[in-house]
């Protein structure tokens, strides 16, 4: 476990799953960050949780207020892609709860997840941040990713097109 005064970061489990589903639904229903349009129920959700055990190259990393317990944000990695030669390379992300930013939660959850990783055989890590978004960019920044290309007009929410600016990281 890893954390400092006001968070802790550890794997997540069953019982976040209401959590998580709650603070994934505000990005769905608020923001532009997920292309999600529909928010889902933890049941709906339940599939996703699962499919990030403890172990291996797909882990889910929760952050908790250290007084009450209450998730305050999380960072996955993830499949990039289906087919077995994409294996060594995962998709991450992080959602940080709306009133716990700028207080180094997301780089509290990228390290834990990075140390996580550190030993799994993975040889990069790539993550999509829906533009503009100058907080999330920078997080990745500090993490080792570098900007390879941006995927314009590729999502169509709350009226307008967005672009995704495609960063990758060495593992």
């Amino acid at each position: 476990m890893s954390g400092h005064a006001e968070a802790q970061v550890r794997p997540g489990d069953e019982g976040d799953l209401v959590a998580l589903t709650d603070l994934y639904n505000h990005y769905v229903r608020e923001t532009p960050v997920t292309f999600d349009t529909t928010p889902f129920t933890p049941a709906e959700r339940r599939p996703w949780l699962l499919s990030h055990p403890v172990d291996g190259p797909h882990r889910l990393m929760v952050a908790t207020a250290a007084d009450t317990g209450r998730v305050l944000g999380y960072a996955s990695s993830s499949p990039f892609r289906a087919k077995p030669a994409y294996a060594t390379s995962v998709e991450t992300t992080v959602y940080v709860a709306p009133d716990a930013g700028r207080r180094g939660i997301g780089t509290l959850l990228y390290q834990a997840l990075f140390d996580a990783l550190a030993d799994e055989g993975l040889h990069r890590a790539y993550a999509g941040i829906a533009q503009p978004n100058a907080a999330s960019t920078a997080l990745h920044e500090r993490f080792g990713f570098r900007y390879v290309g941006t995927y314009r007009e590729v999502g169509h929410k709350f009226g307008r097109w967005w672009d995704v600016a495609w960063h990758e990281k060495e593992l």
